[in-house]
């Protein structure tokens, strides 16, 4: 049987443990190659490891109750790696896709796609769209998965949707650019999580991040646990945040 997660442990109060969990996290997966490299395995063995990892993951954030996801999966610079090791990504995408897609269906994940559907393996899209309708109805926790995604990107082609769309540019603001965005209608990512010891954005999530809460932790993505999944949410519940303004 397997434990729930705990709970930061700030308070009896269910609305103050409510309070300090965050409702999304995002997460920056890094550190597959040097796991790999550690064992004397090739890189595709480490990111299929990382790949491995991820429902482990999944399970533990919504048993702790945190009700949007996003895994920033594959970047579009991630093109610019050697094409033995993107054939590698796509190859286990397209292995794991169908049978995860179900698992996570049957606990009651949504799955969704931020970035591009362009530019990916006719099967690939075919995969994902699958996916995202096989879940549409589930509302236990919305898995974003950001595959062929650059914020720069999504923000250019928001601008250029604006101005398809006629939008005056006196009409313009916070809520109504967010709505043209890839998560339109999921909500800023409450914390972001960087494994395997960097300490940037890597073109992620760049407009939605302007208040989210950073930790950042040298545990290399396969590793990143149970274990792990507490101590950030730890550190999440210890924080005051203030979104630009003052105490009081």
């Amino acid at each position: 049987m397997v434990t729930p997660l705990m709970r930061p442990k700030v308070s009896d109060s269910p609305a103050v443990a409510s309070a300090r969990t965050p409702r999304h996290v995002a997460i920056i997966m890094d550190g597959n190659g040097r796991w790999a490299t550690s064992r004397r395995l090739s890189r595709s063995e480490g990111h299929r490891a990382g790949v491995g990892n991820i429902r482990r993951t999944i399970k533990a954030f919504a048993e702790a109750g945190v009700e949007y996801l996003t895994l920033y999966a594959f970047s579009t610079e991630n093109w610019g790696r050697p094409t033995d090791e993107v054939d590698a990504l796509i190859s286990i995408m397209l292995d794991v896709i169908g049978p995860e897609s179900e698992n996570l269906h049957q606990e009651g994940v949504r799955i969704r796609h931020i970035g591009g559907l362009e530019g990916l393996p006719d099967n690939l899209r075919h995969a994902i769209r699958n996916s995202i309708e096989m879940t549409r109805r589930n509302s236990r926790l919305t898995l974003c998965v950001a595959f062929n995604y650059g914020s720069r990107t999504e923000i250019m082609n928001a601008v250029r949707k604006m101005l398809s769309d006629g939008v005056k540019p006196d009409s313009i603001d916070e809520e109504l650019f967010g709505s043209y965005l890839d998560t339109a209608d999921i909500p800023d990512p409450d914390l972001i999580i960087r494994t395997a010891g960097e300490m940037r954005l890597s073109n992620f999530l760049l407009w939605q991040a302007a208040y989210a809460e950073f930790y950042c932790t040298s545990a290399l993505w396969p590793d990143f646990d149970e274990t792990e999944v507490e101590k950030a949410l730890q550190s999440y519940a210890g924080r005051e945040r203030r979104f630009g303004r003052l105490d009081g």
